[in-house]
């Protein structure tokens, strides 16, 4: 019931909001313009409704946040986002679903469950692909224009959506568990907790683990009562979802990069004044240069947190990470996802290599 009235409620919401703004006519009336806003001044003021499923005070929320406040502080409140942080219109898939519909027009969010519309987003689920490189080389790849950037762009414009940043910075998902996990061999009948993504699930699988994508509400209790015996997400998650009262180790895995990718639905995008649309992109471009310096400084602060609080932190030398990539089964899989994204894994690595030199 609460969830089939979030989705009402979005959708009321969004066409409310975006088409009694946007549908106007070219001649707005007077009052639906606004004093004191610059080159913005004569143009319909427009609400764009945007939202994120993060945890409270996470990476995501904040990176949602600030660019929210920055469109409106650019444009003067021409141009809004009412934004709905920590699922308050529901999970992953629905806002991605309300999303493609348009009764929403903005969300942010890590890549996985993107990947259920945006197949080539699979390209983020290659194993420890970003892990040799820093955070500027990855920005560099992944906000910049260049090849790989335009190809993930097209991605998206083909699944209705238009592509706009991913922050980021070097930092990755990690794992938590009640046993030690030091070498390859650990995770082998391990029961872990995936997002529910095949891609993850089949590297854990290629481990020996057992994964399973149990929704998120039940997790804290199946990890208290051993129904399942790690999970994996970024270090802030870990500390807001309370995991160190069920969990021992937090292991350094970086399986996957931290990165929360921002989006807007095409029509809704294309049917702004160009205008609008160049002061959207710079809000976006100015939230990651603000936040993404922060998010190495949130990570070692949070795995600091998760120590105080009683859990041990498991790291690893590089020898661990080749011997993880070694594993046929994770090299198959290597090889799948590249085919599965049309080669756009070889070109992200390509272009990474020379990035970074």
């Amino acid at each position: 019931m609460h969830t089939l009235w979030r989705k009402m409620a979005a959708a009321c919401l969004g066409a409310v909001l975006f088409l009694g703004a946007a549908g106007c006519s070219s001649k707005p009336a007077a009052d639906n313009k606004g004093k004191g806003a610059g080159p913005y001044a004569n143009l319909p003021k427009v609400v764009l409704v945007g939202g994120d499923s993060s945890g409270k005070g996470s990476v995501g929320q904040r990176f949602g946040e600030r660019v929210a406040q920055k469109v409106a502080e650019r444009t003067g409140g021409q141009l809004t986002i009412d934004y709905h942080p920590n699922a308050e219109l529901g999970g992953d898939e629905d806002l991605l679903r309300q999303l493609r519909a348009n009764d929403i027009q903005l969300v942010v969010g890590q890549m996985a469950p993107v990947t259920a519309f945006v197949p080539e987003g699979a390209v983020f689920d290659l194993p420890m692909v970003f892990a040799p490189y820093e955070g500027k080389t990855i920005g560099r790849v992944l906000n910049e224009d260049g090849p790989f950037r335009r190809k993930l762009a097209e991605a998206y414009d083909r699944a209705g959506l238009h592509y706009m940043g991913t922050l980021q910075n070097g930092t990755y998902r990690l794992m938590t568990s009640n046993r030690p996990v030091k070498e390859a061999e650990d995770f082998r009948g391990l029961k872990i907790r995936t997002m529910s993504n095949r891609n993850h699930m089949a590297f854990w699988s290629a481990l020996g683990a057992n994964p399973t994508p149990l929704a998120w509400p039940e997790l804290y209790f199946a990890l208290q009562s051993g129904t399942v015996d790690a999970e994996e997400n970024a270090a802030d998650t870990i500390v807001s979802a309370n995991f160190n009262e069920v969990q021992k180790y937090v292991a350094d895995t970086n399986h996957i990069l931290y990165a929360n990718q921002i989006c807007i639905n095409k029509k809704a995008y294309d049917s702004l004044d160009p205008a609008y649309q160049k002061a959207l992109n710079q809000a976006v471009q100015e939230a990651l240069k603000e936040l993404a310096p922060t998010l190495s400084k949130v990570d070692q602060d949070n795995k600091e947190t998760l120590k105080k609080k009683g859990m041990t932190l498991v790291t690893y030398e590089k020898s661990f990470y080749d011997q993880v990539l070694a594993l046929p089964g994770v090299q198959e899989l290597n090889k799948k996802i590249d085919e599965q994204v049309g080669g756009l894994g070889t070109l992200l690595t390509k272009e990474l290599d020379a990035a970074s030199k």
